[in-house]
């Protein structure tokens, strides 16, 4: 059965904040083949989340170089996983800029190149939304600061993980039969 866990935006952070300038060794490092700011993005997103989706394709993991999801290093990939995932990990749907919090997602797009930039939301300044990214390795940096034709915001919904269905204990208990375990 699939259950609802908040985003800790707060470890979101914590991670952005640590691995911005470095890299983490448990994770690829895609500079210089495509730039590595959705693979970042996605590594916030994980320590915020803390479950992936295995699905084969579609879902949202990183296992090694060679197995991980299109959706962990895709611009497109990653905002079509978060914003229909109706399965395990993260989820979200497209939003506005005044609703974004820390933890969130910005995509950055040009006219005839489409979406080509993942951030996350660090923190606030005014009106303006503070980011973090990898490839160019920057930290509360204004995103007034950076030329694009249009931007995506993804807010960050929650969580959904799989426990146990332990509705098939009340029969059992209730008969006095059995007492079963809820894990």
């Amino acid at each position: 059965m699939l259950v609802i866990k908040p985003y800790e935006r707060e470890r979101a952070l914590l991670y952005a904040k640590k691995w911005v300038f470095s890299q983490n060794p448990l994770f690829g490092n895609f500079r210089g083949i495509g730039g590595n700011c959705t693979n970042f993005v996605s590594q916030c997103v994980y320590a915020g989340a803390c479950v992936m989706n295995e699905t084969p394709t579609f879902g949202w993991y990183y296992k090694s170089l060679d197995d991980r999801s299109p959706s962990w290093t895709g611009v497109e990939y990653f905002y079509n996983f978060i914003v229909n995932n109706a399965g395990v990990g993260p989820f979200g749907r497209e939003s506005g800029p005044d609703e974004m919090e820390i933890g969130d997602v910005i995509q950055l797009g040009r006219e005839g190149e489409g979406y080509y930039h993942s951030l996350l939301a660090v923190g606030f300044e005014g009106e303006d939304i503070l980011v973090a990214t990898q490839t160019d390795d920057v930290f509360l940096r204004p995103l007034s600061t950076y030329t694009y034709d249009f931007a995506r915001y993804i807010k960050i919904l929650g969580v959904r993980l799989e426990v146990a269905d332990t509705a098939d204990c009340f029969e059992s208990v209730y008969n006095g039969e059995a007492i079963l375990p809820t894990a």
